[in-house]
């Protein structure tokens, strides 16, 4: 049992890091699309994955900032919430698990998730404003469609990180004991 735990954790460490690249990658694609478009305005409509905002700049710069901001907040985001649970599987010892470190892993990768979450949903509801005004807002919307996901996944991670705490707190006192 314990060699399939440790395969299984090894696994998931080597899904993680491939998640992060990948999303370390769209990010940092995000990020030159991005500056190019502040200082070259022309290629807006050549934006990362085909993300053609170019009407959105057309009609208000600021609304084209403040949905890029959102999205590139978004991947940012993503790509640091798999490198703190990479930082978690590297520093997690599965025969000794309940420390005080892993905790406030557990805490923070759910306060990331939760910040996911939240900007997926205001990135959503803004895109929608938009819309209502005229804006034509197309390709945006596959980088919210996971809000709700991320909110009630930030709602079960903390909910983990809380019983990972009275865990720490129990075996410390039962040390104490001994």
């Amino acid at each position: 049992m314990k060699n399939t735990d440790d395969f299984v954790f090894k696994a998931l460490h080597v899904i993680a890091w491939i998640i992060f690249v990948g999303l370390s990658i769209e990010a940092g694609a995000l990020l030159v699309t991005f500056a190019f478009s502040i200082f070259k305005p022309e290629t807006v409509p050549l934006l990362y994955q085909k993300l053609d905002l170019s009407p959105i700049y057309a009609r208000s710069q600021m609304a084209f900032y403040s949905i890029y901001s959102l999205i590139l907040s978004v991947a940012v985001l993503k790509g640091l919430l798999f490198y703190k649970l990479i930082e978690l599987t590297t520093k997690m010892d599965l025969n000794k698990p309940f420390k005080d470190l892993i905790s406030k892993q557990i805490y923070t990768i759910s306060y990331f998730t939760f910040t996911i979450g939240m900007l997926s949903y205001f990135g959503r509801e803004t895109a929608k404003q938009l819309t209502k005004r005229g804006f034509e807002i197309a390709g945006v919307h596959e980088f919210w469609v996971d809000s709700q996901a991320f909110i009630l996944m930030a709602a079960v991670i903390y909910v983990i990180a809380t019983i990972f705490k009275r865990g720490i707190e129990l075996q410390n006192e039962n040390e104490l004991t001994v």
